[in-house]
């Protein structure tokens, strides 16, 4: 597993929040098997969001890793803020019904505490399962709460604020398939 990721041409990285956190995070804190196996595992922050490049994996200006939780998010030229007032929004599943996690908001500034365009989201699971006995359960709940999955890209300056949703891969395909009716093909 690493950057390089084999996918058929065509397909792009590029998951929900929710697919974030329930198909690739819940996965990895139950130590079930995650197919394909593309994010890969970068232990606790050492790394400035530039030295991302062939480590994490890459999806345009795009870069996702597991780590571990830690609140020490200093690297060797600087270290990750939270965004003002919390930067902190709850991840529901596709029915709104129900949380299924946490994203933080990071912006990374340098030693001499200048603020970037780095931004990083820090997904966390919100729930832990069901389980009959407390002490299972109690378990169970600190090895959920042990990983943090990440997205880090650089923000464009003229990128506005406007909170846009990113439409899921699937998304794209049924939309762009609701266009070939519009089509018509030469006889």
């Amino acid at each position: 597993m690493g950057s390089t990721v084999n996918l058929p041409p065509g397909f792009r990285f590029c998951p929900s929040d929710e697919e974030l956190v329930v198909h690739f995070l819940h996965r990895k804190a139950a130590l079930l098997p995650c197919h394909p196996d593309v994010i890969p595992d970068l232990g606790l922050y050492p790394y400035d969001p530039w030295q991302l490049d062939g480590k994490a994996l890459s999806e345009g200006k795009q870069r996702y890793f597991y780590s571990r939780r830690t609140q020490n998010k200093i690297t060797s030229n600087g270290c990750w803020k939270p965004m003002a007032g919390g930067g902190e929004e709850l991840v529901l599943a596709s029915d709104g019904n129900k949380t299924v996690g946490t994203k933080k908001y990071f912006l990374f500034y340098t030693a001499d505490g200048i603020r970037t365009n780095w931004v990083m989201e820090e997904y966390r699971l919100s729930g832990f399962g069901t389980s009959a006995s407390t002490k299972t359960r109690n378990r169970r709940k600190q090895d959920y709460s042990k990983w943090v999955i990440c997205r880090v890209y650089e923000r464009d300056l003229d990128e506005d604020d406007s909170g846009t949703d990113q439409l899921s891969c699937l998304d794209e395909v049924f939309l762009s398939l609701d266009d070939l009716d519009e089509i018509s093909l030469p006889k």
